[in-house]
């Protein structure tokens, strides 16, 4: 039994749901929600350290709570698989799935005005599901952000032109097409949120809820 839930966490198919989702995240807090990354905490780190030093301090603080967020996420996440991963009748991972749902739904109806705490929460919920879903076919991946992802591929890709392992190949189709199941959600997020502004995070939570389906399919 805990073979299958490793099997089922870890499979490119819910790998691509994941991924799709938080492109279409990032996406969309950085056209709808104050030019702010949801995922990309890099990108965060630069531009508050860019506003801090010139006396932007509200600006600063735009980057710096979705970066507390963050690491906030990755707490929580982790004490809730301590907590429910043995003796539990629901999966953890399933725990925190449902949580991200309802933060996500909470986001698509909080007004421009409340868009600083609007990123946190995004940011809070990606970082909960970098911490949860942690692997694609046994491989450490990251389903919210592609730096990790393009480096691991590219070192498969590789490995496989030297050993000519089939392996080594398969890994890098695995992080390739996670990458560009990101692009694609990032794309149709950037599309969608010009259009229903705001609402365009609502797509997540479905997305979400279909992963939490493929999960308890495969137990059941």
């Amino acid at each position: 039994m805990t073979l299958t839930k490793s099997q089922t966490s870890e499979s490119f198919r819910l790998s691509a749901v994941l991924s799709f989702s938080g492109g279409l995240q990032d996406a969309y807090t950085y056209n709808v929600r104050d030019g702010v990354f949801a995922n990309a905490q890099t990108g965060n780190v630069v531009l508050m350290s860019q506003n801090l030093m010139q006396g932007e301090w509200n600006k600063g603080l735009r980057y710096m709570l979705p970066l507390i967020s963050f690491a906030a996420g990755i707490f929580l996440a982790e004490r809730i698989e301590s907590r429910f991963k043995i003796g539990s009748k629901i999966h953890w991972r399933q725990i925190i799935l449902f949580i991200e749902i309802a933060m996500l739904l909470a986001v698509g109806f909080m007004p421009s005005g409340l868009n600083m705490l609007a990123n946190s929460i995004v940011s809070f919920t990606c970082a909960m599901q970098v911490q949860t879903f942690k692997k694609v076919h046994g491989y450490g991946y990251a389903s919210t952000m592609c730096i990790g992802n393009l480096r691991s591929g590219t070192e498969s890709l590789s490995q496989y032109f030297r050993t000519k392992e089939k392996e080594s190949l398969n890994k890098a189709l695995d992080f390739f097409g996670i990458i560009f199941i990101f692009a694609i959600g990032a794309g149709i997020g950037g599309i969608l949120s010009v259009k229903y502004g705001i609402k365009t995070i609502l797509i997540s939570p479905i997305l979400l809820l279909v992963a939490a389906l493929i999960m308890i399919k495969k137990r059941g």
